[in-house]
């Protein structure tokens, strides 16, 4: 049975039984402690948490998933790998233990003709939790099965929590006895590689309080409510229905493999390294798709360095198994086949896949060839050091500049006979993952604790946003908190975050910044907000301080907005919307939103791209932008189901959360997009839009830049201002102003070169008395001094080799010059073929001498090139190097 076909009998087996189908959410996660949903049951944590209500009672998923702690592992074994598919079915407050374990059993038991998994039932095992009894005797008593077949196990094994004080509970897992040739019997508790664990049960009735690890908590009492959360590893069953070893050999994996080996004429199956090379492949390829598919693109921090990470790491591997040109086109083309029968938005945009991931191979290619420069030279100030470990500051600067995985950079040095400080490059990554991640919570959360806003939402319910109608309006002030801390009141001056139950500001989101405006209070308290988040889905906080009285929860409000402020981000966020459309009617689909910031009279919109964008194509896009602007286009908001907004046409942002129902905004017959913010009534009200121009923001992301209405005037004006001043200094029409400055540069840059032919003449006019001059050490013709400073780094390297080239071939010679080009000291050293045998290397001559200089430097034995800070040291750097030959010969 193909894995689309068990996917698809997954959710038919449900939704007879009264379960909503709910879609895969993207791998995007709508939560800040996440960077990839890598559970099935993540996009219903606010529904089991109470944050939100839940849309039906019943519910089933087939969710996309990518786990990422252990990726190094990824290809040594058959059980490691990144992305998985959960199926789960869920009951909010309806179906428990009885109604949960009926269904899995109905499903994995049914025959295949009745829509059914057609396992044997007397291969399937259970277990329980320690002194879950209730769901035991289901297992025996309504199902049948015998009591050798059940087994109980503890906490650590049979117990569910998210980490965190809340809901919890029981498992019971139903496992797969694969056969004796898989190991010894006895069933999961003594053996998990034979027998499989396929689906888990979790029973959600208790509330948890705050503890360390799986284990050591207590438990607070039952929940009001109790929940069925499952999750079935359509891998594994597949694995299982398809009669293979691994999931490596299962259907969507074991294509990838096949194109791997006829790229490569390596077999799978041949050798230990190489298959441990084609799984990671298989799955980071699968693995790269899909997460393009959802809008990652290739980065150096958050989900695009999961994404960079992995690409990098299959297409090294490819390398290590004898392929020399590109491979990612066939690679990727084969899982979008493959997954395109479950997720057919992956057909439809094959060709932005495409274009993200053969630029980051273009971009990997280019980066292995700098980066193995830089590497060279740490392996040689390591091994000339004495040392034999590469430090761990050196490995993060190869992944964070050149994009080196550490396991390349692992290999690498230990080909040259050295290891690497691991633990002092994961120091140093902990520490910037540690940064980004904390940057984004005080963004969302002010340092607060999250629990402090659930609590008010749960309290208060969600804040009813008015903004759409009115810039102002009464409400109430139901949550407060002052310095990160719920408290009932706030005098003056403390800074504050107040929650309303109704109010006009927006909260930053969908590339919205949010309002900013005044809230006064009856008392006569005045809070100056500047700025509005919803750390929790509902819940509008808005930041600020207390300019005048007292504060205090449940006191009468007056919420007013800055509406000259929110009129310019209204502006800047609908012609956001106009360079979408214009951006995909000039370049094609591929040009999908990837990010974008509307802020007051400004914006910037990011866009999928694998190229620069011609600047007659950006004027064009210009040009079309204000032409509708021209047509006074009416600009719209409707609230439809997510269905019919895609039956009409609208597009949606990659990486955002949607519900059933969406607010659609539509300009004229222009452009329509899903979208939450707020905007002008008309395309007239922009007055003009100017783009600034655009640039590369990452791998197959491009970022153009642009102002609105009286900004992108005044803009306009002063550049009008500087046309002018240059019409009088070249006394020429604006129309000539670009033929007049070319041909001024034009003589300029000629000049440069007579300048600069005339300095290199000079320069090499000394090489003869260089070389007439060199000194004898034992036998050795030393050459060493200082040219004229100013001399450039390519005359200085000419001259040196020019010197090299008169001493007679047959003598050892060293050639060491000196100068002073921009207030930096600079060297070039070379050697011959005969100094080189007596041990005389360049590059070991200018690493001492780039020392003494405060400075690094490095090349090859024949001619090595280095720097530093201090000038004034040429001097000793002289005398080091003479020191090195004698020392040397």
């Amino acid at each position: 049975m193909e894995s689309a076909e068990i996917r698809r009998r997954w959710l038919s087996f449900f939704e007879e039984r009264g379960h909503a189908v709910v879609p895969s959410a993207s791998l995007i996660a709508d939560d800040p402690t996440l960077l990839l949903v890598n559970a099935g049951m993540v996009p219903f944590k606010p529904y089991f948490l109470g944050e939100t209500k839940p849309p039906a009672p019943r519910a089933t998923s087939v969710q996309k998933c990518v786990r990422t702690p252990d990726i190094e592992e990824v290809g040594k074994t058959t059980r490691h790998g990144t992305f998985f598919q959960m199926c789960g079915n869920f009951s909010f407050g309806d179906y428990f233990k009885e109604g949960a374990i009926e269904y899995a059993w109905e499903l994995l038991t049914s025959p295949v003709a009745d829509g059914g998994y057609g396992l044997e039932p007397e291969k399937l095992w259970i277990t329980v939790y320690l002194d879950d009894d209730e769901a035991e005797q289901i297992w025996r008593e309504k199902i049948g099965v015998p009591a050798e077949r059940i087994q109980r196990l503890g906490k650590k094994d049979n117990f569910w929590s998210m980490g965190v004080p809340g809901p919890c509970g029981p498992c019971s897992e139903i496992n797969y006895d694969r056969g004796p040739e898989f190991g010894v019997e006895g069933g999961p508790a003594v053996n998990d590689e034979r027998y499989v664990e396929i689906w888990n049960l979790v029973f959600m009735q208790y509330e948890r309080g705050a503890g360390d690890g799986k284990e050591d908590f207590p438990i607070l009492g039952d929940l009001p409510s109790k929940n069925i959360d499952t999750g079935l590893g359509l891998e594994r069953l597949a694995m299982i229905l398809q009669g293979v070893q691994n999931m490596y050999e299962t259907d969507t994996l074991r294509v990838v493999m096949d194109k791997a080996t006829e790229l490569t004429g390596v077999r799978y199956g041949a050798a230990k390294d190489t298959d441990v090379s084609m799984r990671v492949v298989a799955d980071h390829i699968r693995t790269s798709v899909m997460l393009i598919g959802d809008g990652v693109t290739p980065g150096n921090e958050g989900r695009g360095y999961v994404l960079r990470r992995i690409m990098r790491r299959a297409i090294r591997n490819m390398r290590l198994m004898g392929a020399t040109g590109p491979v990612v086109q066939a690679l990727v083309d084969v899982v979008i086949d493959t997954m395109g029968q479950q997720y057919p938005e992956l057909i439809t945009d094959r060709k932005r896949i495409e274009t993200v991931a053969l630029a980051e191979e273009a971009a990997f290619l280019k980066a292995v060839k700098g980066g193995t420069n830089i590497l060279d030279t740490a392996v040689t100030e390591t091994k000339a050091a004495g040392g034999t470990v590469l430090s761990g500051d050196k490995a993060f600067l190869l992944h964070d500049t050149w994009g080196f995985p550490i396991d390349l950079t692992l290999e690498m040095a230990a080909e040259q006979g050295l290891s690497v400080d691991e633990q002092g490059f994961r120091r140093l990554m902990q520490e910037q993952r540690d940064r980004a991640k904390a940057d984004a919570r005080a963004k969302k959360t002010g340092h607060a604790d999250v629990s402090s806003y659930r609590e008010i939402a749960d309290r208060a319910g969600a804040t009813e946003f008015t903004g759409y109608a009115t810039n102002q309006g009464e409400s109430v002030v139901v949550g407060l908190l002052v310095n990160g801390v719920s408290a009932p009141a706030a005098s003056e001056g403390d800074e504050v975050e107040v929650v309303l139950d109704r109010t006009p500001f927006y909260a930053e989101g969908g590339g919205q910044l949010a309002d900013q405006g005044r809230i006064k209070l009856d008392s006569g308290a005045v809070i100056v907000v500047r700025d509005v988040q919803q750390p929790v889905p509902g819940v509008s906080v808005h930041k600020g301080s207390v300019q005048v009285g007292e504060v205090t929860v449940g006191a009468s409000a007056y919420a007013a907005i800055d509406v000259s402020r929110r009129r310019a981000i209204a502006r800047a966020h609908s012609a956001t919307h106009l360079t979408h459309q214009a951006l995909r009617d000039a370049l094609g689909p591929t040009a999908a939103q990837a990010g974008s910031e509307n802020s007051p009279g400004r914006f910037r919109f990011d866009f999928g791209s694998p190229n620069a964008v011609p600047g007659t194509v950006l004027t064009d896009v210009e040009q079309k932008i204000n032409d509708v602007l021209s047509r006074e286009l009416d600009v719209t908001a409707e609230i439809m189901s997510i269905d019919e907004a895609k039956k009409q046409g609208a597009i949606a942002e990659f990486g955002e959360k949607y519900g059933e129902r969406v607010r659609v905004v539509t300009i004229g017959d222009f452009s329509k997009e899903l979208c939450g913010g707020t905007h002008v009534g008309n395309t007239s009200q922009l007055g003009l839009v100017k783009l600034l121009g655009e640039s590369s923001i990452g791998s197959g992301v491009r970022r153009v830049e642009a102002l609105v209405g009286v900004d992108a005037y005044n803009f306009l004006a002063k550049e009008h201002t500087v046309v002018a001043q240059l019409q009088e200094l070249v006394k020429g029409r604006p129309e000539e102003l670009p033929e007049k400055i070319a041909s001024m540069l034009g003589k300029l840059k000629d000049a440069e070169k007579e300048i600069e032919k005339f300095r290199a003449e000079k320069v090499l006019q000394a090489a003869a008395g260089l070389a007439e001059n060199a000194q004898d050490i034992r036998g050795v013709a030393l050459v060493v001094g200082t040219v004229p400073d100013g001399t450039g780094a390519d005359d200085l390297r000419r001259l040196v080799l020019d010197v090299r080239g008169r001493i007679q071939g047959d003598r050892p010679a060293v050639v060491a010059l000196f100068t002073t080009a921009n207030e930096r000291p600079l060297t070039v050293i070379a050697t011959n073929e005969a100094a080189r045998e007596r041990g005389l290397k360049a590059g070991d001559l200018v690493r001492t001498a780039a020392k003494t200089l405060g400075g690094g430097g490095g090349g090859k034995p024949d001619v090595a090139q280095g720097g530093g800070q201090n000038p004034a040291a040429i001097p000793e750097a002289i005398a080091a190097v003479e020191r090195l030959v004698v020392e040397t010969v």
